[in-house]
């Protein structure tokens, strides 16, 4: 039998009946599911000093266990001392089984290395049925070694997903088991 990841199991076998019987879906196509996961690192310093750039890629790179690129500047900032083409960040997009696997990741194993931890935040949702978190630091993922890292940096990730409403992704990540906040 072939490898499928612990969360798309999940997914198909305890999340699709659960939300069918929520929300009131007639089909199981109608369940909201994942796309995909971006993940975004902005590295201003890199400005500066160009191999900040290649320990961001790196160190994205083993985090989502995906090989990441380089963003570059659209345009000209002379305040910044920016030209138009420098590379300012890395990203990576994740999709299928290595989306699963990251989630899992994050979930179980990142977040609750956060300090000072209280649940993330229900107001990251865009009215279209993605969500985006930030983290504080790369350095909450076990591969990431604390004697190699430059520099502290902060991720954005995106969860896209098909739900229609902010309700019915709020639902489905919370069944994915994203620590949200109690609302009061």
């Amino acid at each position: 039998m072939a490898y499928s990841p612990r969360l798309k199991d999940k997914y198909r076998n305890e999340i699709v009946p659960v939300l069918m019987t929520q929300f009131g879906y007639k089909s199981n196509m109608e369940v909201p599911r994942l796309v995909k996961i971006c993940i975004n690192q902005g590295i201003g310093d890199a400005i500066a000093d160009k191999k900040l750039i290649d320990s961001g890629i790196a160190e994205l790179t083993m985090i989502a266990g995906q090989k990441a690129v380089a963003t570059k500047s659209r345009k000209d900032i002379s305040n910044f001392k920016l030209r138009k083409g420098m590379p300012v960040g890395a990203r990576v997009t994740l999709r299928g089984d290595r989306m699963y696997e990251f989630l899992d990741r994050l979930v179980a194993v990142a977040i609750p290395r956060i300090r000072d931890f209280r649940g993330i935040n229900d107001k990251g949702f865009d009215g279209r049925g993605n969500y985006s978190l930030g983290i504080p630091e790369q350095i909450i993922f076990p591969e990431i070694d604390m004697d190699k890292v430059t520099k502290i940096n902060g991720l954005d990730v995106s969860i896209v997903t098909t739900a229609k409403t902010d309700a019915e992704s709020l639902a489905l990540l919370k069944k994915f088991g994203l620590p949200f906040k109690n609302q009061q």
